[in-house]
């Protein structure tokens, strides 16, 4: 506050100044120059006020013109009338009504309107800029701010799509494990342990943006070896998967939801649930996933689920307009088949 009041005090000093200099040129008179441009200032000071506080931010900001042309008008005629009071009241009370005495320049009255109006249309050019800047710079936060709370959403709405992965997927687990608890099972410990893993992987690795790929189908294999343990001897599974770049990252739990849901919405047919994965890279950075299971019921929405479908609101934030997600039912076999592009190692 107290610099903005400084600064303008410095201004108008130099206006001041500007007026003297202005008024010299061809006169000696410095008593009628001194008192002219001390007069000339309040009207120059004023009227710039008037134009910068007043008719600028109410009216052209607003873009009002009418109100503007009015009041600027008003403006004028009250600038006018004020200055041609300073220059014959100079005229007669400092002069004492000798026209010798007064400046050459003074006695034009439309450069002394012309030196006033110089003033207010600098003040309002600056003003003006920097209005602008303000504007764009506020609009520049504005917008950071906007993407900084779109990438917050984004953030959140992965977060919450994992959680909901989680609760079901624990859940088929656990209820396999209560079973062989209560069958009082060999193999309990060897599915608490396998549990303990994925556990591990969902609490902790899921939180972070990306994983390995190799994490991710180590873990896939825990769960087939769990659920392999569960159907026991009522489960074919391939997965397939030729060697993967120890350096290639995906999402953390992209790829388990598929496999869950396969396991929960395939059908046994001729005595087994068969399932079929394969997992690969191509040359040009395309990451290839599909996976099949034996199905009887013809209504495929059953087969979605909450895996599927947060599967594709994951992929669309993750990888917007660089997936392809398909699904077909065909010959007792739902397939899901998954290509992701531009999948690039770590240190590319």
């Amino acid at each position: 506050m107290y610099k903005t009041i400084l600064l303008h005090f410095l201004f108008w000093i130099g206006v001041w100044f500007f007026f003297v200099y202005f008024f010299s040129y061809n006169s000696d008179d410095t008593y009628y120059i001194t008192w002219f441009s001390s007069l000339l200032l309040p009207i120059a000071l004023t009227t710039t006020y008037i134009t910068i506080y007043f008719l600028i931010p109410k009216y052209l900001l607003t873009k009002r013109y009418f109100k503007l042309g009015l009041y600027s008008f008003y403006t004028i005629v009250l600038s006018v009338y004020l200055s041609i009071l300073a220059v014959y009241g100079s005229f007669i009370f400092i002069t004492k009504l000798d026209i010798t005495k007064v400046p050459p320049m003074g006695k034009n009255f439309v450069f002394i309107l012309i030196l006033v109006y110089l003033i207010v249309g600098i003040v309002s050019f600056i003003y003006l800029l920097k209005h602008n800047f303000n504007a764009q710079t506020k609009y520049k936060a504005l917008e950071n701010k906007i993407l900084e709370t779109n990438l917050q959403i984004k953030e959140q709405e992965l977060y919450y799509l994992k959680k909901q992965i989680h609760p079901h997927f624990l859940f088929n687990t656990l209820n396999t494990i209560y079973g062989f608890a209560l069958k009082k099972s060999e193999f309990t410990p060897e599915l608490i342990l396998k549990l303990s893993n994925l556990l591990d992987y969902i609490l902790y690795q899921v939180q972070k943006p990306k994983v390995l790929l190799s994490e991710e189908i180590e873990h896939i294999n825990e769960y087939i070896d769990l659920e392999k343990i569960r159907f026991e001897d009522r489960l074919k599974v391939k997965f397939s998967y030729p060697k993967i770049m120890e350096n290639i990252e995906i999402a953390p739990m992209l790829l388990i939801p598929f496999i869950e849901n396969a396991f929960k919405h395939g059908n046994i047919i001729n005595g087994f649930l068969t399932i079929y994965i394969n997992l690969s890279l191509t040359e040009n950075n395309q990451l290839l996933f599909g996976i099949k299971n034996s199905f009887l019921n013809n209504n495929i929405a059953e087969t979605t689920g909450i895996g599927l479908e947060n599967i594709r609101k994951r992929l669309e934030l993750l990888f917007p307009n660089k997936y392809d997600l398909k699904t077909e039912l065909k010959e007792n076999y739902f397939e899901v088949s998954l290509v992701i592009n531009e999948i690039k190692p770590i240190d590319e």
